[in-house]
Formats: C-alpha cells, structure tokens, sequence
C-alpha cells in the first residue's frame, strides 16, 4: 500500500484533483468497455448466413410479391412459410440469443472494473489528538482485476459459446428444412386431392349420363327396370365420394394455410400439376451429399466439439488460477470523500499486485468432474456415428421409394390407356344393343380406379422426391436440382 496525504492546497488545485480522480474512473471504465476482438473470432461463422443455406429473410418488395396476388406455386408457398412461420422465428430468436452469449464469453477476457461508495456513521464522535473528528465516514473505491491464467478455461469457454452459436445457427437451418418438407407434403397432398375431385367429378359425369340413356333405353321397353335403378345407385355413390374428395380438399387447404400463417378458411389459390421431375443421382452422390449437408449431422460433429471443450472446462480446475489487480480508494468526512478535518484536502490510497490461487486436494471432485465430461464426449460420438447409419439408411429408403414410384407411374398410365378403351368399348357395346349395363358400371369403376392409381403414383413420386431432397439436407423449394 502506498497511502498519499495531500497538502494544504487551494481550492482550484484541490477541484484539479477531484476532476483527475472522476477521469481515472472513466478510463478504467472504458477500458472494459472496449475488449479488443479475439484471434478465435477470426473463424466465427457469420450467424446471418449460416450452414450454406439462405437464412435471411425477402426484402418488403419481394414480400408483395411472393404469394400476395393470391395464388401460391409450390416455390411460392415455400418461401412464404420460410418468411412467416413462427417456428423459424422462434429458431432464429435461438440462433441471436447463442450469438449474444458467444459475445457475452468473449468479454470474459477484458479486465472487470468494479467501483463502490459507502457510508458510515459512529455512536459517537471519535477524538484525536484532543480534536473532536466527525463522526461521519463516506469512502470510494474503484477495483481492476485481469484475468492472466485460468487453466484454459475462459479460452474454452469462449470457444464452446462460439460452437452453440453455429449450433444454433444449424437448428435454424434444420427447421427451415423440416417447414419446407411439410410444405411441400401438403401442397403435394392438396394437388393430389384436387386431382381426385376432378376424377369424382368426371366419373358422377360418366354415370349421370349412363342413367340418362338407361333410361331411355327404358322408357321404350329396350332394358329393365333394374338397369335403371343399378345406374341410379352409382350415381349416389358417385356423388357420396364427391363430397368427400371435395372435404378432402378443403382440408389441405385449410393445412397449407396454416403453415403459411394465413387465415385457416383463407380461399386461396394453390396453383400446380403433379407432373413428375427427373432424379438421376447414384446412391453414392446422394450419401456424399447428405454427409456434407444434413444440419442434423452437422449439428451431431458441434456437439462432439462442444464435448471436447467441456472437458478442458472441467480439467481447468487442475490447474492454478492467475490474476492481476489494481485498487483505489479515497475516503473522507463529506460526500465528496475527499479528505477529513485532518487532512482536508484528500486521502487516497492505490495497490497493485499480482494473485495465484490454487485448490490442490477437493476429494477428486475436480477429477472425478473430467471423467464425467469425458464419458459425456465418448456419448456424443457414438451418437453421432449412429446418426450417419440411420442417414444412410433413410437416404436409400428414399431412393429405393422414389425408384418404385417411377415404376407406378408408367404401369398406371397403361393401366389407365386400356381402361379409357375399355369404357369407350363398353359404352359402345351397350348403345348397339350387344352389352349389359353391368358392363358399362364395371368398366366406369375401373377407369376411375386407374385414374386414381396414376394420380396416387404421381403423388407419392414427388412426395419421395421432396423427402429425399429432406434427407440430403438440401433445400429445393420447386424440387428441382437447380
């Protein structure tokens, strides 16, 4: 300690040292304040454009016009719930708030300036020297501590905080991945099901128009009674899955609203076909690509990182903390604590020095406290490594899937060739007086089942398509490789 008694001293000279005591603080305040960027910065991923993929949101132009004038395409709808759903807010949110703790580690490595003002008062007036003193005492003191050694804790700290902001940053990128998939499901399912009201509609078409000629044939004695009424039950049938295919279809409305945040009875206007998109990708490149792109996987490889920094976190207990500091204090008998009655200008006092503190013996928790986060490492990378089986595993189901679908789809356009001649000859025949109502009936259920079986395999041909697309970690908002 190295205490300082000011002399007698005018009165601007003492306000001079109360202004260089109120600078001293304000230096030592910016001094924390202004904690120079770290090297390990360097290679922090810019939280704004994480994983490769587009995190950032449309300008308020390209807003408009994305889905605004009422109709959506599959693109637009996906881009539209990327930009409004409140799951990908509620991600992002994530994703800043990690970011604002790596910063918050950061500053862990800048020098703490602390600073205190107390008051005192005695019982009773102390003396000294046969003078009466005050028996108020106020002080002010202001405290510096750098950290210098800590065992490699604050480093790995830092860089753990670092490693969940990109985590976190991949859990943005994951969600934005899963909200399109179930997009483009929906979407897919709702192109499927207007795809079945048009068949239902034609189909009640097909049969009105056999009832009318039934009963005509009728009405001049050429066909029974029982034609009539045959052909008179299919109608109602017809018009029974009518009304489900068309409830069917306001429901993927109703799902495709919700998940673009519009209103759940919203009219709007889904636009699209269920044409099929070429995929021409070996096995091989579709793991290749999956390995290097699921945010899955890649958030499983941080987690490994992350383990490996809490085990340093927890062996830096092993080693001794070290610590520079510098303190000052003045004290006085006026607010000001700038002096007493027997030093009326001021009393301040400063100390520096240098600390080493080291728990040597804490019955193993230290050690025991490393164990753990090593068997907590050993656990993530056997997680991580049955991830990438189970990768593979629903990258080849999705392929293997998209392959069968592929096949489907040119069977059931024959199927649906042959059962449109099939109608037309059936029609024909019973026209001509040399067929049955029967036949026509089975020939119509036949033609709407093949239609229904080709609007099933283009269906689920694009749903395969979109998931795969899911399982290789890639965003492709119209399902095309572009």
């Amino acid at each position: 300690m190295h205490p300082t008694h000011a002399a007698c001293l005018p009165t601007a000279q003492r306000r001079r040292c109360r202004l260089a005591r109120t600078i001293l603080l304000a230096l030592m305040l910016g001094a924390a304040l202004s904690v120079p960027v770290l090297a390990a910065e360097v290679g922090t991923p810019d939280a704004g454009a994480p994983g490769g993929m587009a995190a950032g949101t449309p300008s308020p132009a390209s807003a408009d016009a994305l889905g605004r004038g009422g109709e959506y395409d599959m693109r637009r709808a996906v881009e539209s719930a990327l930009r409004d759903n409140q799951g990908v807010v509620s991600a992002r949110a994530g994703r800043d708030a990690a970011e604002e703790g790596r910063k918050s580690a950061r500053g862990a490595f800048g020098p703490a300036v602390s600073t205190s003002y107390g008051y005192n008062r005695l019982n009773e007036k102390p003396r000294s020297m046969s003078r009466e003193l005050d028996d108020d005492t106020y002080t002010w003191t202001v405290g510096v501590s750098q950290p210098l050694f800590t065992g490699l804790r604050l480093l790995s700290t830092y860089q753990k905080a670092a490693l969940e902001t990109e985590r976190q940053s991949l859990t943005l990128d994951k969600s934005r991945l899963d909200l399109a998939a179930q997009v483009q499901e929906a979407f897919l399912a709702h192109l499927k099901s207007g795809e079945n009201v048009r068949s239902a509609r034609d189909a009640l078409s097909r049969l009105r128009e056999q009832a009318k000629v039934t009963r005509a044939f009728y009405d001049v004695g050429l066909r029974p009674r029982l034609d009539v009424l045959q052909a008179e039950v299919d109608v109602t049938n017809a018009e029974s899955l009518l009304i489900t295919a068309e409830n069917n279809h306001a429901t993927q409305r109703a799902r495709l609203n919700t998940l673009l945040t519009l209103p759940v009875d919203s009219d709007t206007a889904y636009v699209g076909t269920l044409v099929p998109v070429g995929f021409d990708m070996t096995l091989e490149q579709c793991l290749e690509r999956a390995y290097r792109n699921r945010p899955d996987v890649r958030i499983a490889g941080k987690a490994v990182e992350i383990a490996g920094k809490d085990v340093r976190i927890a062996d830096s207990g092993l080693y001794p903390q070290v610590s520079a500091n510098f303190n000052w204090a003045t004290e006085g008998d006026h607010p000001e604590a700038s002096g007493s009655t027997l030093s009326p200008t001021g009393f301040s006092q400063w100390s520096t020095g240098l600390k080493a503190e080291w728990s040597v013996f804490e019955w193993g928790r230290t050690w025991y406290s490393g164990q753990q986060a090593r068997q907590v490492e050993t656990q993530v990378r056997a997680e991580e490594a049955n991830l990438r089986h189970e990768v593979a595993y629903e990258v080849q189901s999705r392929l293997l899937t998209l392959t069968d679908s592929s096949k489907r789809i040119a069977v059931a356009t024959k199927g649906l060739t042959q059962a449109e001649e099939a109608y037309r000859v059936a029609v024909a025949r019973y026209q001509a007086q040399v067929g049955t109502n029967t036949d026509v009936l089975d020939a119509q259920a036949k033609l709407t089942a093949a239609e229904a079986a080709l609007t099933g395999a283009k269906a689920e041909y694009l749903d395969a398509l979109s998931k795969l697309w899911a399982a290789m970690g890639e965003l492709k908002p119209s399902l095309t490789d572009g």
